[in-house]
């Protein structure tokens, strides 16, 4: 069988010539019957790739995904908080309450593309849980995938009820349901994940969300924003990725800016979970922000205009834009920016 397409030349074929789509099987992009047309973002840079004519994986303008099919949407995804079901327990704590299920989903990644995911909810992400340090969680999980998954916490919690195999509740099967039940601690930005190996696949088809623990105190009034950084394998070699993002549809935020008004405190929950690439970046332009990172301390590390992460680290940022328009923000590694990690800052007086 020919290799599939590479790293920067994924689009091969029906999606760049504009006769047949593609979709993505267990070996990788196959042509489907569908006709899409050659993709070309609207506003970013040229993604031609280096040595070849080929047009790199980028969206014509008015070109989307259709996010209805999808059943989520990027940007509702950025200020979707889910604070669970609320009750009293006997000693005065808040107990908060989720019910999560795993399912196999085909996404349309970029116009014409579907990718078979693994989700939390149908989605890329997943819901973004959030609580208040000291609150007792419980999260029914079940898993509707026809592969085995675990719900892994980042956060202090009890051995069996840390999501991995032959531990605790271990390996939860098709169709199999249970509880993970801890105390929120501590406070700060962190993340869910399957860790069923083979560990990098889960991570790599979807198996991923942001946990949030709000410090008792609070943090200060802001516009809060969810941005999970990923990519899309589509070759499934473990060999890169094709095409990166932030939560779920690359360009996504170039044909959609984010509306923020101007001096208003700005707050982004920034998460790496990207696999197969050692680390990621995000860069702000015409600007710098705060950063915590893990949002364990209540003071920032530094302020800048591009952070690093490797997988699995996040941080908050918080900013202020003084002055109105639109500011883009990417990753600073541009072959990410180009294949899909890019967007704007649309700021309104």
């Amino acid at each position: 069988m020919a290799a599939g397409p590479s790293r920067r030349r994924f689009l091969l074929g029906g999606a760049v010539a504009g006769s047949a789509g593609l979709t993505l099987g267990a070996r990788g992009l196959v042509e489907a019957p569908t006709t899409t047309a050659g993709l070309e973002h609207d506003g970013a840079a040229d993604t031609t790739p280096h040595g070849g004519g080929v047009s790199g994986p980028t969206f014509r303008q008015g070109s989307t995904v259709d996010h209805v099919a999808n059943g989520f949407h990027p940007s509702k995804i950025l200020r979707d908080f889910d604070y669970g079901t609320v009750s009293a327990l006997p000693d005065g704590r808040v107990r908060r309450d989720w019910e999560v299920f795993a399912s196999d989903e085909d996404i349309e990644v970029a116009p014409g593309l579907q990718f078979p995911a693994w989700t939390f909810n149908s989605r890329i992400p997943g819901p973004t849980l959030r609580c208040q340090e000291g609150d007792l969680l419980r999260v029914s999980f079940t898993n509707g995938s026809a592969h085995p998954h675990t719900m892994h916490f980042h956060g202090i919690h009890p051995a069996a009820m840390d999501g991995v195999p032959d531990v605790g509740l271990g390996v939860i099967e098709p169709g199999q349901q249970v509880t993970y039940e801890f105390d929120a601690a501590p406070f700060g930005l962190h993340l869910y994940h399957c860790h069923v190996s083979p560990l990098p696949e889960h991570i790599a088809r979807g198996m991923y969300g942001t946990f949030i623990i709000d410090p008792e105190q609070g943090r200060p009034p802001a516009d809060e924003m969810i941005m999970v950084m990923h990519g899309y394998n589509t070759t499934f070699d473990g060999e890169g990725n094709q095409l990166y993002a932030v939560n779920g549809i690359p360009f996504h935020y170039m044909h959609e800016p984010v509306q923020v008004k101007r001096n208003e405190l700005v707050r982004i929950y920034l998460v790496n979970i990207l696999e197969y690439d050692p680390i990621n970046s995000f860069h702000l332009h015409g600007n710098f922000f705060d950063y915590y990172p893990t949002g364990t301390r209540l003071q920032p590390s530094e302020l800048t205009d591009t952070v690093i992460q490797g997988q699995g680290q996040r941080g908050i940022c918080e900013v202020r834009f003084p002055y109105t328009g639109k500011f883009m923000f990417h990753a600073h590694k541009t072959e990410f920016a180009d294949l899909g990690w890019m967007g704007f800052f649309e700021v309104v007086g």
